[in-house]
């Protein structure tokens, strides 16, 4: 019993597991919407993301620009 009452005692508090990104602080949010809010964050994440992905050089490009190495470019499959 000792043990888990000094295990409960170093238990980190809720603003620290908020910093550490193992809780979520959703205050002043109804609870319907931080499923609402979740979802759009992610979408959001995800258009950008893909915005990302496809303004980056192809291989071809970084080959010319001596980034890559020919024999790193991987063979495309059809």
């Amino acid at each position: 019993m000792q043990n888990l009452e000094k295990r409960l005692s170093e238990r980190p508090d809720k603003n620290e597991l908020v910093e550490r990104n193992i809780l979520k602080d959703d205050k002043g949010i109804a609870p319907a919407l931080v499923a609402a809010k979740e979802k759009l964050q992610r979408s959001q994440l995800e258009d950008k993301l893909d915005h990302a992905l496809q303004q980056r050089p192809k291989a071809e490009e970084l080959v010319k620009g001596g980034i890559l190495l020919e024999s790193e470019v991987p063979v495309e499959q059809e």
